[in-house]
C-alpha cells in the first residue's frame, strides 16, 4: 500500500469512527441526560423512553454500531485491498 493510500485509508476510517463515536454520543448522553424530559413523555412496553434509553437502549445501539463499523471496515478494507 503506498503511503497516499495509506492516509486516504486511515482519513476514511477516522471519518467513520467520528460519525459512529456522534451517533452513540447523542444516543446515551443525549437521550439518556439531556433529552430525558422530553422522552419521558412517550412510553415504550410500560417504561418511559427516556428511562429506557438511559438503562437499556444506549447499550442496544452501541452493539448495533459495533455492526456497523465491522461492516463499514470490511468494505474499507476491500477498497484498499487491506483484506485477508
Amino acid at each position: 500500500m503506498s503511503k497516499q493510500n495509506l492516509k486516504e485509508y486511515w482519513k476514511e476510517n477516522l471519518k467513520y469512527l467520528a460519525i459512529l463515536l456522534l451517533v452513540w454520543f447523542v444516543v446515551s448522553y443525549g437521550c439518556g441526560i439531556l433529552f430525558v424530559d422530553e422522552l419521558n413523555t412517550i412510553r415504550v412496553g410500560g417504561f418511559k423512553l427516556g428511562f429506557w434509553f438511559a438503562q437499556q437502549g444506549a447499550i442496544y445501539v452501541f452493539v448495533i454500531l459495533i455492526y456497523v463499523y465491522i461492516r463499514l471496515m470490511s468494505r474499507l478494507d476491500s477498497k484498499y485491498e487491506v483484506n485477508e
